[in-house]
């Protein structure tokens, strides 16, 4: 099958991009606001885009409703911001993070997060989150008609879980156990390989993904009424 994309609504688009570039590093992005309330949500359209000084980018689209997001509100309005790394024993605060709260709430409170200081921003840090980087804005780029903004940030302190810092700036990846994006849905980093792999190793990884929850394999949370095509919930459950 070949899609021209001029073809495509937003919503489709949006779509086929989810489904296809997978898995997704999520930075759980904390933020404070200029009234100091505290702001959290997953952002999954994320990753790294220097090494001197080391910078990572957020790309975020509007709520459903077409508003600016109060992650990216707070961000251009302070410059600063927290990415802060999804392990599975924090997956489903992360996932309740990603509703559309109110402005004036504290998700970290909405949803029972303990925070941390941050040494040189305002926004705190997810307390039991393996990782954090504290980030200044560097730039924010404007994408698209649809009110679509990409953040660049200057990483201006990491903070790591000791047991997770390896000699030579290195770090226990096996250790992690870290939670990605796949279309509407997470999936857990639980295996590693270096090539190449035996061809009996090859076969015997065919067929759907194993699925941790009780739902049937071809079930896709896109197919619910807690799916925006904003990347948000529209449940707190």
């Amino acid at each position: 099958m070949i899609i021209d994309t001029a073809e495509l609504d937003a919503t489709e688009a949006y779509k086929l991009l989810i489904g296809s570039i997978v898995p997704r590093a999520i930075a759980w992005v904390s933020t404070v606001s200029t009234d100091g309330v505290a702001n959290l949500a997953p952002i999954s359209f994320f990753t790294a885009v220097g090494r001197r000084p080391p910078m990572v980018s957020l790309t975020m689209q509007p709520r459903s409703t077409g508003e600016l997001k109060d992650t990216f509100t707070n961000i251009r309005d302070t410059g600063e911001f927290v990415t802060n790394l999804v392990s599975l024993p924090q997956a489903h605060q992360m996932h309740r993070t990603a509703h559309e709260f109110a402005p004036e709430v504290d998700e970290f409170e909405a949803v029972g997060l303990a925070k941390a200081p941050s040494e040189v921003v305002a926004a705190p840090r997810v307390r039991d989150a393996p990782i954090h980087f504290e980030c200044r804005v560097d730039r924010i780029i404007p994408v698209g008609d649809l009110d679509d903004h990409v953040v660049w940030g200057v990483v201006e302190r990491v903070h790591l879980r000791d047991d997770l810092y390896l000699d030579r700036g290195r770090v226990d990846t096996a250790a992690l156990a870290p939670v990605g994006r796949l279309a509407a849905e997470y999936t857990l980093v639980e295996n590693v390989f270096t090539t190449p792999l035996d061809d009996a190793v090859l076969r015997g990884r065919g067929g759907r993904m194993r699925r941790l929850d009780e739902h049937d394999t071809t079930f896709s949370p896109i197919e619910t009424d807690a799916w925006s095509p904003s990347g948000s919930v529209r449940t707190e459950g």
